[in-house]
């Protein structure tokens, strides 16, 4: 069987890990990241290989994090990419299968969350669009408690994560993945709008629509590019991808003072 290289350099557990030590990752650190398999070259072992040398950086004491949402358990009037015909639309709020955090596969994050997401001792919170799933000695209290209607907010990991002093690794993905700067959408004013999934209940399956803070990542390279010239971000080179690792709790409170001037939204009930 022939196998075409990617593009960049051979990576392979033992060149990433030393890379990510190398750009400060400490052992026993709590890790948030966001991440592009394809960015870092040819890895030898594909997207485990990254899992493990993300896991042997943190050591046994660490705890690595990522997103694994899936955003095709939603209302198919907002679809765009692609969208579907209207005709559809209430059959698939009538079929789509609910949210199940240990088989749901991951939509849109990449292969390496998808990846984490089946890691033994994994564990993952129960949105049914923003889950976040986590392995080591915190995973359990971080990913806890996700309400239905607080997608990335106070009652997210994305709070858990600020309060453990995490940071954030963007692992060849740029600024616009960067879920911590919506958990500052939460604290300035933000219209709400509805939001709808389907979810099982003690009565059984049911779409379910609730209120929650209307969430958007438009001008999150900006806010990015003026987070890093104004506060710490250390920037490296990870395998082949460009990388860039920084306190959450920073970039939630730099993000709330930037949205506010530079990208206000109009609060609505």
């Amino acid at each position: 069987m022939s196998i075409k290289p990617s593009p960049g350099p051979m990576c392979t557990r033992d060149s990433l890990a030393s890379d990510l030590r190398a750009m400060g990752l400490r052992a026993g650190e709590t890790l948030l990241v966001h991440s592009s398999l394809s960015s870092l070259g040819w890895v030898c072992g594909g997207p485990g290989v990254v899992v493990r040398a993300l896991l042997d950086a943190l050591g046994d004491s660490g705890t690595l994090v990522v997103p694994t949402h899936s955003a095709d358990n939603s209302d198919p009037a907002y679809w765009e990419n692609p969208p579907v015909p209207e005709a559809w639309w209430a059959d698939i709020r009538a079929s789509t299968p609910v949210f199940d955090a240990r088989t749901t596969r991951t939509l849109g994050v990449g292969v390496v969350p998808e990846t984490v997401r089946n890691w033994p001792g994994a564990v993952r919170s129960c949105h049914p669009q923003t889950s976040f799933a986590a392995v080591g000695p915190r995973a359990a209290a971080i990913v806890e408690g996700h309400a239905l209607d607080c997608r990335l907010g106070e009652h997210s990991p994305l709070a858990r994560l600020e309060e453990g002093g995490a940071r954030v690794l963007l692992l060849g993905a740029g600024f616009e993945s960067c879920t911590a700067f919506h958990l500052a959408e939460y604290r300035v004013p933000s219209p709400q709008a509805d939001n709808s999934f389907a979810v099982m209940t003690p009565q059984g399956r049911v779409w379910a629509t609730v209120r929650d803070t209307s969430i958007s990542s438009e001008r999150f390279d900006e806010l990015g590019a003026a987070f890093e010239e104004e506060r710490r971000v250390v920037r490296g080179v990870v395998g082949g991808a460009q990388a860039r690792l920084f306190d959450l709790a920073d970039a939630v409170a730099y993000a709330e003072g930037w949205l506010s001037e530079h990208r206000p939204r109009a609060s609505t009930m």
